[in-house]
């Protein structure tokens, strides 16, 4: 009894219950840390019969007490004038578990008068409801009598249990007080005979019409002398009495099958709303209230978790690193926060410790207190200060903390998961591109590539995963799914597109010089050479485009159409060619004439002596530059034969001669038209009227040069 015993005054004389008194009280005892393991133990009895001076005595409390000598109460620490008062509260001194002791205000006070019983009964049932031990004070010389002051006490005891709904399995204690020489063998029958009378008497709901007394009490009797007349052997029958208290929610304790306790932390809340609904008069559902109270108390603790949890400068710090970042550990780190706030371990290891504590008798010695204050202990978890209440309330409430927190915590792993994506993305595109440079055909690649970092991927989002939460990474990974197909079919358009203008290139370089230089030397065999040319560069072209195209894995026909287009690229560039030398025809007519005019066949310049033909050289130049006229006229590219040439020498060079005797030429102008039926409108470049008109100016622009040499010859 070393320890300074707390007290407070719990439930004034009025009735006013002492809301902050019993929450300072609480917070001195420390009594929240001491989940079940915990006991209350009240007092009843007539008034003056020594309930404080047993309490004082046996638990180390400071009740007040009466001064036998002076008539009136004192307190072991401050005088008073007045008797004891509603009901106070105290902790006991030196006792494990945590016990606590109230003192109610005696019956037959002649303060309150006879007819004011209203008190009496609600203090009787308040303490019933919160009380795992009641001790009732009785005088020995009461036992057996018919007008005892115990019995209007036991009947109100009797009654008020009926207004519980449940019975709570409360110890009475009988302290039959200034024992007699009777032995206690002999007055406990007698006394346990009065108690089930006053049982049997008190009218009972029909629920209870054959309850047994012990259904509801747990009936213990001891007998003390007289602290007046025998004080040493008082103290010594009080000492071997206090020996019970010890343990006294242990099994085989005082209190081993006490039912329905309220979890400490609850208590305050729990006695304030019992006495409340006591006050109003109205009968006490202890279910209801134990969940009512479970509700409320649950849900402070978990509201207390979640603050905690949103304080805890861990998860702070984690929260601003994965805003910037991927956090290494991401999915162990956060399960373990949310651990400290929902894991039963610590509740299932406070327990162990318990039950070892317990077989090895060594409680006294580790105290809850002194376990609570150990480092593990002060962990705020959920399940640790939750579990003793009611399991359908505090399963309920931790699972609406954990959507809390998980709901606190999703955006956290969405930005992680946001990470991971991003990053297999940037490495993909890496390790694609080093492939492909590489040498690794495009198909292979993506493949291969898409393969490892999805894998990569999977792991790295398992990794996030957090076991308190059922949540699917699915979407982001079918995302990360989406931006690599789209990256591999931007790098694929890309690639084709590379190596299309690549073959484009090649065809465009072998094509367009060449091409050229057969046009321009345009003779009998240029469309046959052109189209050998052309043939010949295509198949070269296809072959090895084609080969290129199988790396990349594509359908038969959208690589067959590329190759098409590559075949009428070909193609174009030889159209394209011949129509920009059509578009400068006349100046390729007349530098061909002036060459084959001024040179001799060994392209030497002639000097005219006079012996020269210039009739014949002038009509030579000019059916060579006709020659030309007609190999830019038209588009030959399919290999079948036309009448452009000789429709042109005809008209324009024999027509004077009346040579039209080809009936595949048609005796009105043949040069009336606007296309080369016989090739294709669409193959024309130069049509017949535009033939007939650059041959009379050709005429006209090179009649000067052959008058020259006339002139000169002559």
């Amino acid at each position: 009894m070393d320890k300074v015993c707390c007290s407070t005054h719990l439930i004034e004389g009025d009735g006013t219950f002492n809301v902050n008194g019993i929450e300072s009280f609480m917070k001195e005892v420390k009594l929240a840390e001491c989940g079940l393991s915990y006991a209350v133990v009240s007092i009843m009895g007539p008034q003056s019969s020594g309930k404080s001076t047993l309490l004082n005595h046996l638990f180390g409390t400071n009740f007040r007490e009466m001064d036998a000598f002076k008539g009136r109460h004192i307190s072991l620490s401050l005088s008073r004038s007045q008797t004891t008062k509603g009901i106070w509260m105290a902790h006991c001194a030196g006792i494990e578990p945590c016990t606590l002791v109230m003192d109610l205000e005696g019956t037959d006070g002649r303060e309150r008068g006879e007819d004011d019983t209203a008190f009496e009964k609600q203090s009787a049932l308040f303490a019933l409801a919160v009380s795992d031990i009641v001790l009732i004070n009785m005088w020995c010389h009461d036992i057996g009598r018919e007008q005892a002051a115990n019995k209007p006490l036991l009947k109100t005891v009797f009654q008020v249990m009926m207004r519980l709904f449940s019975p709570r399995k409360t110890t009475l204690m009988f302290v039959i007080r200034d024992k007699t020489r009777t032995p206690l063998e002999n007055l406990e029958p007698v006394l346990r005979e009065d108690i089930q009378k006053i049982w049997d008497s008190v009218p009972k709901p029909q629920a209870h019409k054959e309850t047994p007394l012990s259904e509801f009490f747990n009936v213990e009797v001891v007998a003390l002398s007289s602290y007046e007349e025998k004080e040493e052997q008082f103290k010594e029958q009080v000492a071997s009495l206090r020996q019970q208290f010890f343990h006294s929610i242990a099994p085989g304790g005082l209190a081993g099958d006490r039912r329905g306790a309220v979890p400490a932390s609850g208590f305050s809340f729990s006695a304030q709303q019992i006495w409340k609904v006591i006050k109003d008069n109205r009968d006490l559902d202890l279910p209801a209230h134990k969940v009512m109270v479970a509700t409320v108390r649950c849900e402070e603790i978990a509201n207390e978790k979640l603050a905690s949890f949103v304080a805890n400068e861990e998860w702070c710090e984690f929260d601003a690193a994965i805003q910037t970042g991927p956090v290494s550990g991401f999915g162990k780190k956060l399960t373990s926060i949310l651990h400290i706030c929902l894991s039963e371990y610590v509740h299932i290891l406070w327990h162990n410790i318990c039950f070892l504590v317990f077989q090895q008798q060594n409680y006294a010695e580790m105290s809850i207190t002194k376990l609570s204050n150990a480092p593990l202990f002060i962990l705020f978890r959920y399940d640790t200060e939750a579990t003793y209440f009611d399991d359908g309330v505090r399963t309920t409430k931790r699972k609406q903390l954990e959507e809390k927190l998980l709901q606190l915590v999703q955006p956290a792993y969405q930005s992680m998961l946001g990470h991971i994506r991003s990053g297999t993305l940037d490495k993909f595109k890496e390790a694609f591109d080093k492939a492909l440079n590489g040498g690794e055909g495009f198909s292979v690649a993506a493949h291969s590539c898409t393969k490892i970092f999805m894998t990569q991927f999977d792991e790295q989002s398992a990794d996030v995963v957090i076991q308190q939460a059922n949540w699917d990474s699915s979407k982001v990974r079918e995302k990360l799914r989406r931006d690599i197909d789209a990256h591999v079919a931007a790098v694929c358009a890309a690639k084709l597109s590379e190596l299309t203008n690549l073959y484009e290139k090649k065809l465009n370089d072998a094509l367009s010089g060449p091409v050229e230089a057969l046009l321009d030397g345009a003779g009998d065999d240029t469309w046959p050479a052109i189209r050998k040319l052309l043939r010949r560069e295509t198949e070269s072209a296809v072959s090895g485009f084609s080969v290129a195209l199988s790396s990349f894995d594509m359908d038969e026909q959208t690589t067959d159409k590329m190759l098409a287009s590559l075949e009428d690229y070909a193609r174009g560039v030889v159209e394209l060619k011949t129509k920009e030398e059509a578009a400068r025809v006349l100046i390729r007519m007349k530098d061909r004439f002036a060459t084959l005019f001024s040179q001799d066949s060994d392209s030497m310049p002639r000097v005219w002596t006079g012996k020269e033909d210039i009739r014949a050289i002038t009509k030579m130049a000019r059916l060579s530059s006709l020659k030309l006229l007609s190999v830019l006229a038209a588009i030959r590219l399919d290999d079948e034969a036309d009448n452009i040439e000789k429709t042109l020498a005809v008209v324009l060079v024999d027509n004077r001669s009346g040579a039209l005797t080809n009936k595949s030429i048609t005796l009105d102008d043949p040069l009336a038209s606007s296309t080369w039926e016989e090739v294709s409108p669409s193959k024309t470049l130069i049509t017949p009227v535009q033939c007939k008109s650059l041959w009379r100016q050709f005429k006209s622009e090179t009649e000067y040069t052959v008058t020259q040499a006339i002139a000169a010859q002559a």
